[in-house]
């Protein structure tokens, strides 16, 4: 019986093509929207999450900010004020010390239930120097003075060769770990293992290459902004000998001096329940040695993952909100077709009621209708919402996620509203009295 009715249905749906199709255009364009919009809502949070998930869930930095600048939201009081002090030394000098880094490797000693707090705190001195090998040169390119432990804290995958080592802290060595990037400008198609790079006056030699990393892998300064594939990495006590903490900055309208010893300090905690806490321990330790806090901002990434991971459940609520309207919309339309089918069938209606049919029978025939037109524009739908995110990720270059689980929401939702709709329509037709069904003309 449910296949005779299951044919009927086709049948019946089949004599009026057109009408059929615009009732399902609506469960179409709904589930294609609730589709798409997530999967692009996934794809561009997810890129988000992935950018702070690579600074490391247990890491919390600590980075120099420029008195003054925009980074951290300053304001320019405290410009004035750094202005003024750079007229009376002609060096301005601001940001975290050495200092600042023995006084956190203090904390590598402090202990709680799971172990130590802290397992490693590892300094970056950026520098901008004229990098060069041959005929081809980064102008002011990004040099990373650090120790052999930012490998493991900032995810970094070494491609060929070495990293810093221990002796090269203790010999001062002149050597230099090029980014993926930074290899493929400076020595374009040869081999720059072992070459010498020139990095201001001083030339030192490549011991190792780092594969390509994420935009998101920041390592010091302003990590939004610059391409993190050209970065280049020497040892933090070469870089402070050799290349000392003092810059010129030289721009279209003024020339200055600045001391920057170190532009971040990297902490990695033991474990993530202990981050919030090691957090703040960092801001007091730091706030009794500097005067102005606006010369630091401590950034947790775990924070910021929740924060993001937060929003990004706010923002698929909301898309998927906008998106199921659509869905109400096609099936208000089927409810509104099958109720004026009912009508033109009363007669079908009243002889399969006097032949014998049930009332259930009758809502069957109708109920299995509707889900069919449910079914089939859910069905035509996820084809179109699969390929439009990979039309936009393929032409646009915008990242999308299409989760199975947003197929089979949109899918099951667009067959419920077949049903739902579809019920008062059944119902209303089975309830029809045969005699007065048959003398319907």
């Amino acid at each position: 019986m449910w296949i005779a009715t299951f044919k009927l249905a086709i049948r019946n749906l089949l004599l009026h093509k057109l009408r059929s199709f615009l009732t399902v255009l609506g469960t179409i364009l709904g589930v294609a929207s609730v589709i798409a919009m997530l999967s692009v809502g996934e794809g561009s949070k997810k890129a988000a999450v992935d950018q702070i998930r690579q600074l490391g869930a247990t890491n919390i930095m600590v980075r120099s900010v420029r008195p003054g600048s925009d980074s951290g939201g300053r304001d320019g009081d405290s410009a004035s004020g750094s202005s003024s002090a750079q007229t009376k030394s002609r060096v301005f000098s601001y940001g975290l010390k050495y200092e600042d880094l023995r006084v956190l490797e203090g904390l590598k000693n402090e202990n709680s239930l799971q172990g130590n707090i802290v397992n490693q705190v590892v300094p970056i001195s950026l520098l901008r120097k004229n990098a060069q090998h041959g005929g081809n040169r980064i102008e002011n390119s990004r040099v990373l003075g650090t120790t052999p432990e930012l490998l493991e804290v900032k995810n970094l995958e070494l491609d060929r060769g070495r990293f810093i080592d221990q002796s090269d802290l203790r010999n001062l060595s002149n050597i230099v770990v090029l980014s993926e990037g930074a290899a493929r400008r400076l020595f374009r198609y040869k081999d720059p293992m072992g070459q010498p790079v020139l990095l201001g006056k001083g030339a030192y030699r490549v011991v190792g290459i780092l594969k390509q990393q994420a935009t998101g892998n920041a390592t010091a300064g302003q990590a939004g902004v610059e391409n993190l594939n050209e970065d280049l990495y020497i040892p933090v006590t070469a870089a402070r000998s050799r290349l000392g903490d003092l810059q010129r900055i030289v721009s279209a309208s003024s020339r200055s001096n600045e001391r920057n010893q170190l532009s971040e300090i990297a902490v990695a905690v033991e474990s993530e329940e202990l981050v919030p806490q090691t957090a703040e321990m960092i801001r007091k330790l730091l706030a009794t040695k500097h005067k102005d806090d606006q010369e630091y901002e401590v950034i947790v990434p775990l924070e910021l993952l929740q924060q993001a991971e937060h929003e990004k459940q706010i923002w698929n609520i909301v898309l998927g909100s906008i998106a199921g309207i659509s869905l109400l919309v096609g099936g208000i339309g089927i409810m509104n077709i099958m109720l004026a089918t009912v009508t033109e069938r009363t007669r079908e209606i009243g002889i399969r009621r006097a032949i014998g049919a049930k009332r259930f029978d009758i809502i069957r025939q109708f109920l299995v209708e509707t889900v069919v037109l449910s079914t089939t524009g859910g069905l035509i739908g996820i084809f179109l919402g699969v390929s439009i995110p990979w039309a936009v990720t393929h032409f646009a270059g915008i990242p999308t996620l299409t989760s199975s689980w947003s197929v089979l929401l949109a899918f099951g939702i667009s067959v419920l509203t077949g049903i739902i709709f579809g019920v008062y329509p059944a119902r209303k037709a089975a309830r029809m009295n045969p005699i007065e069904a048959l003398r319907h003309q």
